[in-house]
């Protein structure tokens, strides 16, 4: 299994930073790895919305469908794409701070076996994404990444 976590410390209100990173369609403005993100079913960010969030992965593009499965704003959301190959788990929490909001965005690809087998080979690739999409948030949200 591959996963990349990145928290962002940011002056932002938790409410403002919460709509923004739960409004899938901001991904591509903060990650330089998607190319596109359609709303497709919802009224922006909700329990019942889902997003076609197209990707680009060396010299090609693949669109996976995310669905809000769980959502209690402007605290926690949780949303899952899933293709033949894998199944993509993201989560946004949101925690409020004495100075602000500490934003943590985790993302997990899981693979079945016999796939698993290459997850170190992918949890490397999924972390130089993760580096670039984090670098982008930083900046989005006017903040800086915590370690």
């Amino acid at each position: 299994m591959a996963r990349y976590t990145a928290c962002v410390r940011t002056q932002m209100e938790p409410e403002d930073a919460f709509a923004y990173m739960a409004d899938l369609r901001n991904f591509v403005e903060w990650d330089p790895g998607v190319t596109a993100s359609e709303q497709i079913r919802g009224e922006g960010p909700s329990i019942d919305a889902a997003y076609d969030v197209t990707v680009r992965n060396g010299g090609r593009e693949m669109t996976l469908t995310y669905a809000v499965i769980e959502y209690d704003a402007p605290r926690r959301m949780k949303l899952v794409a899933k293709t033949r190959l894998f199944q993509s788990i993201d989560e946004i929490e949101i925690v409020p701070t004495d100075d602000g909001t500490l934003a943590v965005y985790d993302a997990e690809l899981r693979m079945p076996f016999p796939l698993s087998l290459g997850d170190r080979l992918l949890a490397k690739t999924f972390n130089e994404i993760g580096d670039k999409a984090a670098a982008g948030l930083e900046e989005a949200l006017g903040g800086s990444l915590v370690s």
